[in-house]
């Protein structure tokens, strides 16, 4: 069994999105028919996300903890209680491609860290988008890590510790313990998402609230 874990606080303008793609990737055809959990973890949620979630038919786990470590431990540990091979994770403000999990999958590794790209960037000024494009690889080899588009073997993922309870920056933590454990993990642009660049940001430090210093930086 495969499990797709979307941790969600608040997200009602782009959850439904989220889930829609995420329920044609778990129908692809290179998956043989091997069963799909998408897991919405629903974190202090205050808003429509819950019944936008209901409405997809995904399963609902709910936490309060404010925290996206939490969240994402949490949906790990139930699909993994349950059976499951592989974990992948993505983001309500992302869009996954409709072959994002074979492709994981196809890589025939204990992990993959998948790279991003933007399709709207009209948020924010021009500059923004060319610091962007400097500093950014969106190539096979990239060292790049993000919540949106990582995937890991349930044993690999046990062995690592999981991840831990941070409001920011817990995928790079959980990417670095699993270097430290020698897992064999790809730097890959193979799977793809299509992700937010929304200028309020939901935690410092993440990938809106980097978007939103560059902007003030080029203003």
């Amino acid at each position: 069994m495969i499990g797709a874990i979307v941790p969600v606080h608040n997200e009602e303008a782009l959850l439904g999105c989220c889930l829609a793609a995420l329920t044609v990737a778990a129908r692809h055809a290179a998956l043989a028919g091997e069963t799909v959990r998408i897991v919405v973890v629903l974190d202090t949620c205050t808003d429509r996300s819950e019944a936008i979630a209901c409405a997809a038919g995904v399963e609902i786990l709910t936490v309060a903890a404010r925290n996206v470590g939490v969240a994402r431990a949490a949906g790990a540990a139930l699909l993994i209680a349950d059976g499951a091979r592989w974990l992948a994770f993505t983001d309500a403000d992302s869009r996954v491609s409709p072959d994002w999990l074979a492709v994981q999958l196809s890589l025939g590794v204990d992990a993959v860290c998948g790279s991003i790209c933007v399709d709207d960037w009209d948020a924010h000024p021009p500059a923004v988008r060319e610091v962007f494009a400097s500093v950014y690889r969106d190539r096979d080899g990239h060292r790049h890590v993000h919540g949106a588009n990582l995937g890991v073997c349930a044993f690999a993922y046990r062995r690592a510790g999981g991840f831990p309870p941070l409001t920011c920056r817990e995928d790079v933590a959980l990417v670095e313990r699993l270097i430290e454990i020698g897992a064999n993990i790809a730097w890959s642009a193979a799977p793809r998402v299509v992700t937010s660049a929304r200028v309020l940001a939901r935690v410092r430090g993440g990938f809106g609230d980097t978007l939103a210093g560059w902007a003030t930086q080029t203003l």
